[in-house]
């Protein structure tokens, strides 16, 4: 479960231009979901929500969590019985 915690500025910083512009495109199942979301409407803008769902991912790899099963880098000797 996500820490709900804002960004390091590290990870903020990790995030460029490209990026945002490339995930802020919505993939053609999103649009049959979601339609074309619309800021005069109330929508979010698909910049900002790619802005930050990209700080988030920097930010969990910046600061992985070791007990996390997707973040924690664990040697093989941990998991296993060992004889």
């Amino acid at each position: 479960m996500p820490s709900m915690k804002d960004p390091s500025p590290e990870a903020v910083a990790n995030v460029t231009e490209g990026n945002v512009e490339t995930r802020a495109q919505l993939l053609p199942e999103e649009v049959a979901v979601e339609g074309h979301p619309d800021p005069a409407q109330g929508d979010l803008d698909p910049k900002v929500q790619a802005a930050v769902i990209l700080a988030e991912s920097e930010e969990r790899t910046i600061h992985a969590d070791p007990d996390d099963a997707q973040g924690g880098h664990r040697q093989s000797s941990d998991t296993a019985d060992l004889p």
